[in-house]
C-alpha cells in the first residue's frame, strides 16, 4: 500500500470522526472546507435538508480573476470572505465549521479567520 492511498484513509477516518461531532442544522449551517494542491471550495450545508445554501471556490471567476494563483493564503482568504458574504445575503449568520479532517492551519486557518472577518460567527 502506497504512502498517498495510507495518507488518504487516514484524512477520510478524521473527516467521518468529525462529522461524528459536526451537524449542520437549518438555524446554524455546516461550514465545510475542501482543500487540494490548488484550490480551494468552501460550502455550507444544511444537513437535515441535504442541500447546499451557499458555496465559494477558487475556481469561480469572481474569486479567480483577482488572485495570482490560487492554491495559497490570499487565494484561501478570498474564497472565505466570498463565502461570508454569500451567506450573510442568504440571511446565515451563524455556523458550525467543518474543516473535512484537514489539519486546522495554512489555508484551512485562512479561511476560517477571514470568514470570521467578514461577519460569520463560528
Amino acid at each position: 500500500m502506497s504512502f498517498e492511498i495510507k495518507r488518504r484513509e487516514a484524512r477520510k477516518k478524521r473527516q467521518v470522526s468529525g462529522r461524528r461531532k459536526v451537524h449542520g442544522t437549518a438555524e446554524r449551517p455546516r461550514l465545510c472546507v475542501f482543500r487540494s494542491a490548488r484550490h480551494m471550495a468552501l460550502q455550507v450545508i444544511d444537513d437535515e435538508d441535504g442541500r447546499t445554501l451557499v458555496s465559494a471556490s477558487t475556481m469561480e471567476p469572481e474569486v479567480r480573476g483577482a488572485l495570482e494563483a490560487t492554491g495559497n493564503i490570499a487565494a484561501a482568504q478570498a474564497v472565505g470572505k466570498a463565502v461570508a458574504e454569500r451567506a450573510q445575503a442568504a440571511n446565515i449568520t451563524k455556523v458550525v465549521f467543518d474543516r473535512a479532517g484537514f489539519p486546522y492551519h495554512g489555508r484551512v486557518k485562512a479561511v476560517a479567520e477571514a470568514a470570521r472577518e467578514a461577519g460569520l460567527d463560528f
